[in-house]
């Protein structure tokens, strides 16, 4: 039924019950009574005027049945007894006298019939009695707090999801047996795969927004030992910073289940840090700048400035801030190799910035590995070419993203880092800028993680292939390293290496089994392969060396630990003398320089561990 069809048909139907309300309750009163008399029409006449009237100012005919509540009863309360209010001053001044208990009568009669009516709409449609009944999927719902009663009552009021809950799940006693939404709660997690059962559920739904990511991974586990399709809703960050809201059901995602709190960080030191500034992030194309550039024009710089080398990946996140922030920030790109020297230079001179996140880097551990050469041109000189260009600009804070592996490198990527890191912090020595690095570990979803490729692997029917039974790695997401790039721009004070707490390591091997688990599958359906350790590849990653630890807090969750000043000179003559040498040779060379780096003198450098 269209809208205009319901219109006419409410305006049908409450002007019956009006009309007929009279007569209904003379009748019930005074049974051998004359009831079509001139008074009652008059009555019946001056109710049905003054209802629609009320009814037009209240918007009675505006509301979406299906979703009548308490609001709608309430509308028609005041509807009701304000026409019958004025049918009684009308008998007053025309009858001189007030039927009381045939206007009482009416007004009862009134509310019942066309509350009836409009609840009665609510509970076919709810049932599926008007038109085809949609084929809905049985669902349990964990928690039974207030965002498991919004889920449910979304779930029962909106049949497109295509699910219809059934029950609760949640640990808490007081709960239990209890009927929330006309829906039992049928025991706690550990009777979840009992019930699911019985009930013949076909999805499950996490509605615990505030669970830690540990308590999410034992829940979620508990739920794939069901079979069910599991999804949630979003967690407590995502909801506090208005991104997403509580009836939005999605599926469980890999980052749900890293066992590690978002962190927190100090927006209000960023805003001050970034806010109407001119800014440049070298690699704004890639995975990490690219999120860097978007975490940075929540807090309105004046300019971002996007220098990249491949056209494509600066035009694609070029277009994005313009749609989302164009009116209130100047986007511009440059087009440019960190190699070239003069360029880089030019741009720095140019746009004067306040601050550049150098991003731009070449990560991937094997491939560095055969091209060692590469990782000297880019994230050795390409660093060195970019920091001086900063020094050289007048530029207040340089923030360079690092990695763990550059921790007791064992891979030519790793010990390029390392070196740029020295680089970074010898130039904060003697410059007035703030050089800063950023250390963390693998980060979900960017290009070359094994996450991409995990999911490809499953695409094309497997197997998996992962390099050792053991091997583990911190991991964290995208966001958070981009937020953490920023929060380390805005503590600088120059010299610092800023680290993430990262919590526990993950086993490779355990991802590749949740995600699995994500998509429906099993082991027996995709298989997983070792395949052997590569050349520059680590069982374990660290975040810090030995006497870079210090424990001493200065801000939540962040340290200062010691290093020691590098004769950076040195380091560069003998970078250069192994530039033009075999792979072998620039290999073993870096990995010599990066572990065992000449020593100038012990100081006292920052090691910030976030």
């Amino acid at each position: 039924m269209n809208i205009q069809n319901k219109l006419w048909y409410a305006l049908l139907v409450d002007s019956i019950i009006v009309f007929t309300s009279v007569y209904i309750s003379t009748i019930s009163l005074f049974p051998v009574s004359e009831v079509f008399t001139t008074p009652l029409l008059i009555i019946a006449t001056t109710l049905i005027i003054s209802h629609h009237v009320f009814a037009h100012f209240y918007k009675m005919y505006k509301r979406a049945w299906e979703y009548a509540s308490i609001g709608e009863l309430i509308i028609i309360f005041k509807a009701v007894t304000f026409s019958i209010l004025v049918a009684a001053f009308c008998q007053f001044v025309f009858m001189n006298d007030i039927y009381f208990r045939v206007l009482a009568s009416t007004w009862m009669i009134q509310i019942f019939l066309i509350s009836g009516s409009r609840f009665s709409w609510r509970y076919f449609k709810d049932n599926g009695m008007l038109g085809n009944k949609p084929q809905l999927k049985p669902t349990l719902i964990v928690g039974a707090g207030s965002a498991g009663t919004l889920v449910a009552r979304q779930l029962k009021y909106n049949k497109d999801s295509g699910l219809e809950p059934v029950a609760f799940i949640d640990d808490d006693k007081r709960k239990q047996n209890l009927d929330i939404m006309c829906l039992p709660v049928v025991g706690g997690i550990d009777s979840l795969e009992e019930n699911v059962r019985k009930l013949g559920i076909d999805t499950i739904v996490i509605a615990i927004p505030s669970l830690k990511k540990k308590e999410l991974n034992k829940i979620y586990m508990e739920c794939v030992s069901t079979n069910a399709t599991t999804q949630m809703i979003p967690m407590f960050e995502d909801l506090v910073t208005g991104k997403v809201s509580v009836n939005e059901i999605r599926n469980v995602q890999i980052r749900d289940l890293l066992g590690r709190p978002a962190i927190e960080l100090d927006t209000d030191s960023i805003e001050n840090f970034v806010k109407d500034e001119v800014i440049i992030v070298t690699g704004a194309g890639g995975s990490i700048g690219s999120e860097i550039c978007r975490q940075l024009s929540q807090y309105q710089p004046s300019q971002i400035v996007l220098l990249g080398h491949g056209e494509n990946s600066i035009y694609s996140i070029e277009m994005e801030l313009r749609s989302s922030y164009g009116h209130e920030i100047e986007f511009t790109t440059e087009i440019a190799d960190i190699k070239d020297r003069d360029k880089i230079f030019k741009i720095m001179e140019y746009y004067r910035p306040k601050a550049v996140f150098h991003a731009a880097a070449h990560k991937h551990v094997p491939l560095m590995e055969r091209n060692p050469e590469e990782a000297i041109n880019n994230n050795i000189y390409g660093t060195r070419n970019v920091a001086e260009a900063a020094d050289a600009g007048g530029v207040e804070t340089f923030v360079m993203i690092s990695s763990d592996k550059a921790v007791n490198p064992t891979s030519v990527m790793g010990a390029s880092k390392r070196i740029a890191e020295m680089i970074v912090q010898n130039l904060d020595k003697k410059s007035n800028t703030r050089f800063v690095a950023v250390r963390f570990g693998n980060v979900l979803g960017s290009r070359g993680s094994v996450i991409p490729l995990f999911k490809e692997q499953i695409r094309t029917g497997g197997p998996i292939t992962i390099t050792h039974p053991a091997m583990e790695r911190f991991f964290m997401t995208i966001p958070e390293a981009s937020k953490l790039v920023l929060q380390a721009g805005s503590l600088a004070q120059g010299g610092e290496v800023f680290v993430l707490d990262m919590g526990e390591p993950v086993k490779i091997v355990d991802l590749a089994k949740n995600l699995l688990r994500l998509s429906g599958l099993t082991e027996d359906d995709i298989g997983i392969e070792f395949t052997g350790m590569r050349p520059g590849e680590k069982l374990y990653e660290e975040l810090l060396n030995d006497y870079e630890v210090r424990e001493k807090q200065i801000y939540p969750k962040i340290y200062i630990g010691k290093s020691v000043e590098i004769d950076v000179e040195e380091v560069m003559n003998m970078v250069r003398s192994c530039r033009t040498g075999d792979k072998d040779v620039i290999r073993e060379t870096l990995l010599s320089i990066a572990n065992n780096a000449p020593v100038a003198e012990e100081v006292n450098s920052e090691i910030a561990i976030i």
